[in-house]
């Protein structure tokens, strides 16, 4: 039995997505000079460049960039790896990005790195929220919930072609 392919989220419809959640960074954090973006590789760091590019056009915000590398097969071996210094978000505003959000391993592993600083806030964002969660974290902003059995997977691509897609 060969497996089908569904098309959730256009390109087009992405970019919707992606604008939206900007300007909710911006109306949640407008008093703030400076935010973090902080995208877990790979995916959700190119999720984090897009929302810098829109949140940079609707905002006077100073966006700053961040690569979170996490072993998302086993978090625990290695430690979380940053592209920024941990001084650099010292009393900052830091959004926590992610492609999808499954079990919230991913994203409360990279969450838990950001509790050695003291953070002015900590906000996740994920284009697609599955709700299988085994770890008590939520989306802050997240561009679609998507109602899955867990034999399903979502592929998010950003590809020339944006496409989000359940096999």
């Amino acid at each position: 039995m060969s497996k089908t392919t569904t098309h959730i989220l256009s390109h087009r419809q992405i970019e919707q997505k992606i604008r939206r959640m900007a300007y909710q960074i911006y109306e949640s954090n407008s008093s703030e000079n400076e935010i973090i973006l902080a995208g877990i590789m790979s995916s959700g760091y190119k999720l984090a460049q897009k929302i810098e590019k829109d949140l940079t056009a609707i905002s006077p915000i100073e966006v700053k960039l961040c690569r979170l590398k996490i072993d998302k097969k086993n978090p625990l071996s290695t430690p979380v790896e940053s592209s920024l210094t941990q001084e650099d978000f010292k009393n900052k505003v830091v959004v926590l990005a992610d492609d999808v959000l499954n079990s919230g391993s991913t994203l409360i592993y990279g969450a838990k790195f950001f509790l050695e600083v003291p953070l002015k806030k900590l906000q996740t964002l994920v284009l697609v929220d599955r709700s299988h969660k085994s770890f008590p974290i939520q989306a802050n902003f997240k561009g679609i919930s998507l109602s899955t059995s867990l034999s399903e997977t979502v592929k998010v691509s950003f590809g020339e072609e944006y496409k989000v897609e359940l096999l």
